[in-house]
């Protein structure tokens, strides 16, 4: 069968697979439109399936196609390094386009070093930063390119790489009236605590400690948003317990005040992970050094 298949075909199909879109696809491959429809209605003909399927305003991927996409990327790959002798990825030349999952404490800490060294060393790169709770079914999916996740929720079909660990600070506003340094443990169960939880349901870490002592804090707000709370503490005497790099990052802005929580809280750990057909592309290694570059800083 494949001594009767046009090869060009397949580059189409995994563009139009990657791309989920027929005009995206038609650019990424230098064809028209129009052409870039006949060769998916040849390619339909082919594998005797529809590959692309109309839900709401996209097009999502027949299952068939979800199995051919991975098997695709490596193929092809691993065919155009074979031909082309690996002619590298120079990121300051090349207009590329990246999907990252990242949660909102994260963007915060790092979105801002990794987009000046994107303006510095490859002006051409952008990115499309999304928040899901199922990023790594988006990652084997092809959805995303990579994510930073916490570490403790690793599948084997991905690929790792610990970025950095992570303690507690507690955040109250510059001239709180009661807490100017470490508070004890019965002043800081006393005070009206904002908790950030991206879920919107109730625990968290800190909470679970608590409750192993039998203790219990008043949790006077609850938001989603980790941006929320340095703007709420600001503005009032509530008191937040936030991971420390973000906290002190929010110090350059906010008339905030930190201080150590009044018990040892655990540390936890970030981590990236990737889809392990993506290990020998040059453009993805080179993204995933530069964003283990920019999370080494403190």
């Amino acid at each position: 069968m494949l001594a009767s298949v046009d090869l060009n075909l397949l580059v189409v199909l995994r563009a139009l697979l990657s791309e989920r879109h027929v005009t995206r696809a038609a650019a990424r491959v230098g064809l028209s439109q129009s052409a870039t429809s006949h060769a998916l209605s040849r390619l339909r003909e082919l594998f005797d399936d529809p590959l692309l399927v109309r839900s709401g305003r996209s097009l999502s991927l027949t299952p068939r196609a979800a199995r051919l996409l991975p098997v695709l990327e490596r193929g092809l790959a691993d065919l155009g390094r074979a031909v082309a002798g690996e002619p590298g990825f120079d990121p300051s030349s090349t207009r590329r386009s990246f999907r990252i999952g990242m949660a909102d404490y994260l963007q915060a800490l790092i979105m801002g070093g990794l987009l000046r060294r994107l303006a510095a060393s490859a002006p051409g790169i952008d990115l499309t930063v999304v928040v899901f709770p199922n990023q790594e079914q988006l990652i084997e999916s092809g959805d995303l390119d990579l994510a930073l996740t916490i570490t403790g929720r690793e599948k084997r079909t991905l690929r790792y790489q610990i970025l950095f660990e992570e303690g507690f600070v507690c955040m109250v506003r510059r001239g709180h009236p009661e807490i100017k340094k470490q508070p004890s443990l019965e002043k800081y169960l006393a005070q009206r605590h904002v908790v950030v939880s991206p879920s919107g349901t109730p625990g968290s870490l800190v909470d679970d400690v608590l409750l192993e002592r039998g203790l219990e804090r008043r949790i006077a707000l609850r938001v989603t948003n980790f941006l929320i709370a340095p703007v709420v503490v600001s503005e009032t005497d509530f008191i937040n317990t936030m991971p420390a790099r973000l906290a002190r990052q929010l110090t350059k802005n906010y008339p905030l005040t930190l201080v150590p929580p009044p018990i040892e809280l655990p540390r936890f750990g970030y981590c990236m992970c990737w889809h392990p057909r993506l290990d020998h592309d040059d453009a993805q290694r080179w993204l995933r050094q530069l964003i283990a570059s920019v999370t080494k800083s403190p």
